[in-house]
């Protein structure tokens, strides 16, 4: 595929709020996006390792490393950016310093300059990120896709938008280019943030708090992403039809036990009935915001390999499908 044929965005960055699970939306995006013929290229930062043990696989490192067929025979490869490395790329990118880069990593220099200045950090990682949307290998794009399993809700703005700021106290050199570079590409439409929620309260409102800071920041926001929503679906049930139903079962005998049987449950009946309808009403909430939402389904054994490709099937359609070429 040539760069002018490649659908965009190509960038897609997954924040969610800790516990919703957005390491494996993530995952199951990249795998969704891997259809025929095409290589996407699934990260990691701050040293989290929670994507290797979702394939099932060692603990990522700074090379780029295959991890499994995406749907319909793509490939997605795993990659866990580390800030000093980072740093040595693009002092060698950009100073060629080459192993004199490796003495200073050795006497602590690249940690010394990174801790003084937290931000460099985010702009090292970030600018990770735009050099493997960007870079070509044998006269097409190294990769058709990457997608960011970035920090939380609550920092993914300003990680995000620290090369604004770089970009802005450094007018000329390296830096300031690199930052100005990196900064366009994120608030273009190469690059899509797409948030994860679970259906309660509190990430509920964590989500529309984010997409409101990512529009204020002109971030692009792409999909809405309700996950873990169990599958059922409201039924109307009384206590005469559960009453019934048990003594066609033949089950209880004795009208006492029955009638305790048939109040318990109508109890769980009508906790479900709420569960069902709150994750009704937070689907409303988030698609007032005018984003497309996505709803995944909960894995009651939790998420394995399996699992992600289940995921990723069900993500497909509106991922995949807004795709567009230019």
């Amino acid at each position: 595929m040539t760069a002018s044929a490649l659908p965009v965005p190509r960038l897609h960055i997954v924040t969610g709020k800790g516990g919703t699970g957005k390491t494996s939306v993530a995952a199951a995006m990249a795998l969704a996006l891997a259809g025929t013929g095409r290589r996407v290229l699934l990260v990691e930062v701050e040293g989290r390792q929670g994507i290797a043990p979702l394939f099932d696989a060692p603990s990522l490192g700074y090379e780029e490393r295959h991890l499994a067929a995406g749907l319909d025979g793509g490939e997605v490869f795993g990659q866990s950016v580390d800030a000093d490395e980072a740093l040595l790329d693009y002092l060698t990118m950009f100073y060629r310093l080459g192993s004199a880069g490796k003495v200073l990593q050795k006497f602590g220099a690249i940690d010394f300059a990174t801790t003084i200045a937290p931000g460099l950090r985010d702009i090292l990682l970030t600018g990770k990120l735009k050099e493997a949307v960007s870079r070509t290998e044998s006269g097409r794009m190294a990769y058709d896709a990457v997608v960011l399993d970035a920090p939380p809700t609550g920092r993914v703005v300003k990680f995000l938008n620290v090369t604004v700021e770089s970009g802005r106290l450094a007018k000329t050199g390296p830096i300031g280019k690199h930052s100005r570079s990196v900064a366009r590409m994120l608030h273009s439409s190469l690059t899509s943030v797409h948030v994860v929620t679970t259906p309660a309260a509190m990430p509920v409102q964590e989500t529309v708090d984010a997409h409101r800071e990512l529009m204020a920041a002109d971030l692009p926001v792409g999909h809405l992403v309700l996950n873990k929503v169990a599958g059922a679906k409201t039924v109307e049930v009384d206590a005469e039809e559960i009453a019934a139903g048990l003594a066609r079962a033949g089950l209880p005998a004795d009208e006492t036990l029955g009638s305790a049987l048939v109040a318990g449950l109508m109890e769980e009946y009508a906790a479900a009935r709420t569960e069902i309808e709150a994750v009704g009403a937070y689907r409303d909430r988030l698609e007032q915001l005018g984003q497309p939402v996505a709803e995944l389904p909960l894995l009651p054994e939790g998420v394995d390999l399996s699992g992600l490709y289940q995921l990723a099937r069900v993500l497909r359609p509106g991922i995949v499908g807004g795709l567009r070429n230019v």
